[in-house]
């Protein structure tokens, strides 16, 4: 287990730091996501994905993964709006007869609360999926969730319970400032965002109690699918001290193409913002320290981040 952690911003006292994480989510759910991280890893500012262990093209982004050493990779758990890892048979209270786990969230939120039977098969299907982004042999950077439903306390409690087994060091806190929903006319997301607060400091709370390290802020949420130039050059203008993570969706392709939930989604504008000579330049005029979560660790903790996947 890991020593215990403090926010970057409160850990440290002298010279501001800033460190950000550019994390591309839902690696391994198109094969066109997947060559947008591989290009933005190589060309751009992208130091982070998160990985959908059983996405449809998850085998292909292990691939690029592996030959990719500089990139750090996270599990990016997935409990609805996508396919689950576990036979359907195993977790009908998750899954269709087809293995797919619909975006009902809040059914299936009252469900794990309601449901010790629906609690059994969460837990089942985290645990699988933890074990199988370990036998892709690749370093777990962090965990999140698919629409984040691990802000639900039992999908968080479960996380955090199986933290030392499988050596989740950081959990992403999706928390965003609500002056970028409201600098984006986005009402209804900064009002989403503020009934937020009260769940998001609980997380770090137990977060920080296990002794594992989170994000003090998250931007992404407001302009989920819309994270172009001009919305990076706005967050990084006002990037405060401690540890900041923008979350993309970039792709090669957009909308519909890469999934039928996402149709207004622009992926292939978040891909050209992560490789943006605007954007690098605004991160090197800021003196900000990109890298990933293990790289926030590091910095904090004063010690090398031991992976026992590669």
């Amino acid at each position: 287990m890991a020593p215990h952690l403090a926010p970057a911003s409160s850990s440290r006292s002298g010279p501001v730091v800033r460190h950000l994480i550019l994390t591309a989510d839902d690696f391994g759910l198109h094969e066109s996501v997947n060559e947008a991280v591989e290009q933005a890893s190589h060309a751009g500012v992208l130091t982070t994905a998160s990985l959908m262990i059983s996405g449809p093209a998850a085998a292909d982004a292990i691939r690029r993964a592996q030959r990719l050493p500089q990139l750090r990779v996270g599990l990016h758990l997935v409990l609805a709006d996508g396919q689950s890892t576990l036979p359907p048979g195993q977790i009908p209270a998750l899954a269709g007869r087809d293995g797919f786990m619909d975006a009902r969230m809040v059914q299936r939120g009252f469900a794990i609360f309601a449901n010790p039977s629906a609690r059994r098969q969460v837990a089942a299907e985290i645990r699988a999926q933890l074990e199988a982004f370990r036998r892709s042999g690749l370093c777990l950077d962090h965990v999140n969730a698919h629409k984040h439903f691990h802000v639900h306390p039992t999908v968080l409690g479960i996380l955090l319970s199986l933290a030392g087994e499988f050596g989740i060091r950081a959990i992403r806190v999706p928390q965003e400032p609500a002056w970028c929903a409201r600098a984006n006319g986005k009402w209804q997301a900064a009002a989403a965002a503020a009934s937020l607060v009260p769940l998001a400091a609980a997380m770090k709370y137990r977060i920080r109690r296990a002794g594992l390290l989170h994000n003090d802020r998250v931007f992404g949420i407001a302009m989920s699918g819309a994270m172009d130039e001009r919305a990076m050059l706005q967050v990084l203008a006002r990037l405060p001290p401690g540890v900041s993570e923008i979350y993309l969706h970039p792709a090669s392709q957009s909308g519909s193409l890469i999934s039928a939930s996402m149709p207004a989604y622009r992926h292939a504008d978040e891909l050209a913002a992560l490789l943006s000579p605007r954007v690098r330049a605004a991160v090197n005029a800021a003196s900000i320290k990109l890298g990933g979560y293990s790289d926030v660790f590091q910095d904090i903790a004063g010690s090398a981040v031991v992976c026992s996947g590669r």
